[in-house]
C-alpha cells in the first residue's frame, strides 16, 4: 500500500496516545487554543415546507448573506432514507484495508473521484486527520461506476435514491436563492449549469484521534462548488468562522446543512458569501459527514450575473471556466 491511510495511523496513534507531528496544526490554527466557547449565535435553521414562499426566499437569501450558511429541515428526503445512506457509506469504511484500495483514486488522476486520504496542497506538509470517498452521483453522463462500491450489496440503490431526492432539493435552493437575489427563479441554477450541474458526493470519514485538541479533520476552506448539500452523523465537529471567531455548528438530527459556495459568490457577485469552515476530530468517536458537492462542468464559464453588474456594482470576481477555477484553488494558485 503506497499512501498510509489515516484509518490505519489512529489505529496505531490510539495505543500510545500521540500523533504524528505532520497532523500537528500550527498553533494559530490548533482547535484548542482557537475555538470560541462564549456565547455565540446559531447557524440559521429554516423550514423548507414554509408556505409563504416570499418568507423563506428572504430567509434563505438573510443566511446566505449574514452566514453563508443554513440547516434547513421539512426538506422532503426521508430519514430512513439518509440512515440507510449512512449505514452504507460507514459499511463500506468498515471493510477490510485491501477491499477498500481497489476504489483508491490513481495517482495520475485528473480528477479527485477515489478512496483517498491527501485531497489538496498542504502548506508545510501538514496533513488532515481524515479519509474520503468521492464520487459522481449526477446526472448520468458522468457517473463511472468503477467509483462506487459493491459492497455493501445496497450500495448503489441507496445512493441512486438519495441523488433522485437530493435533486428536488436542490432545485428548490437554487430557486429561491435566485428570487432572493431579485432575479427570476431558474437563474442561478441556469448560470451553474443547468441540468448538466454535477453531483459529486464525497464521504468524509474521520477516526478517533488522540489528540483532537493539536489536529484538524479539514482545514479552514471555502467550498469550490456553486452550493454544498451535508449530511452529517451525530458526532459534532463542523465550525463556522463568523465574526472573527470559530463556533460550533448545532447537529439537528435529519436536518440538511446547506454550505455556499465560491461559485456562487461569484454568481451573485459577492451578495452571498461562501462559508469559511473546518472540522474538528473526536477523541472517542468516528465522525463522519456526507457532502454533496453542486459543480458547474468542467467548461462552464462562471462570472457574476450580468443582472447584478452595472456602474454603480461592477463585477468583483473574473469570470473563469469552472475547470481552471478548481485547478487554481487546488494548487494553491491566485484566481
Amino acid at each position: 500500500m503506497e499512501v498510509e491511510r489515516v484509518q490505519a495511523i489512529a489505529s496505531l496513534s490510539h495505543s500510545n496516545g500521540t500523533i504524528p507531528a505532520e497532523f500537528i496544526r500550527p498553533e494559530k490554527e490548533q482547535p484548542a487554543s482557537t475555538t470560541y466557547h462564549g456565547p455565540a449565535p446559531e447557524i440559521p435553521t429554516i423550514d423548507l415546507d414554509d408556505p409563504v414562499q416570499d418568507r423563506l426566499a428572504r430567509s434563505i437569501a438573510e443566511a446566505s448573506r449574514e452566514w453563508g450558511i443554513f440547516q434547513v429541515t421539512n426538506h422532503g428526503i426521508p430519514s430512513d432514507l439518509i440512515c440507510k445512506l449512512q449505514a452504507v457509506g460507514k459499511e463500506f469504511f468498515e471493510l477490510p484495508q485491501e477491499e477498500k484500495e481497489v476504489y483508491s483514486r490513481p495517482a495520475d488522476a485528473k480528477d479527485v473521484q477515489g478512496y483517498g486520504t491527501k485531497l489538496q496542497k498542504e502548506v508545510e506538509g501538514k496533513k488532515s486527520w481524515v479519509d474520503h470517498l468521492f464520487h459522481r452521483v449526477w446526472p448520468p453522463s458522468s457517473i463511472n461506476y468503477r467509483f462506487w462500491p459493491n459492497n455493501p450489496p445496497s450500495y448503489r440503490a441507496v445512493n441512486e435514491e438519495y441523488a433522485k431526492y437530493m435533486r428536488e432539493v436542490v432545485d428548490k435552493l437554487f430557486t429561491y436563492l435566485s428570487l432572493g437575489l431579485g432575479v427570476e427563479g431558474g437563474v442561478l441554477k441556469e448560470a451553474a449549469g443547468g441540468d448538466d450541474i454535477e453531483y459529486m458526493l464525497k464521504i468524509n470519514y474521520y477516526p478517533p484521534c488522540p489528540r483532537p485538541d493539536l489536529a484538524l479533520g479539514v482545514v479552514a476552506h471555502t467550498d469550490l462548488s456553486a452550493l454544498t448539500v451535508l449530511v452529517p452523523n451525530e458526532v459534532p465537529g463542523l465550525q463556522v468562522f463568523k465574526d472573527d471567531r470559530w463556533i460550533d455548528a448545532k447537529y439537528i438530527p435529519n436536518a440538511l446543512v446547506i454550505h455556499i459556495g465560491d461559485q456562487i459568490e461569484i454568481l451573485s457577485n459577492g451578495k452571498y458569501k461562501a462559508v469559511l469552515h473546518r472540522t474538528t476530530v473526536s477523541k472517542d468517536k468516528t465522525r463522519m459527514s456526507w457532502p454533496v458537492f453542486l459543480e458547474p462542468p468542467a467548461d462552464t464559464v462562471v462570472g457574476p450575473l450580468p443582472q447584478l453588474v452595472d456602474d454603480e456594482n461592477p463585477p468583483k470576481y473574473k469570470a473563469k471556466k469552472f475547470k481552471d477555477y478548481s485547478y487554481c484553488k487546488l494548487n494553491k494558485l491566485p484566481q
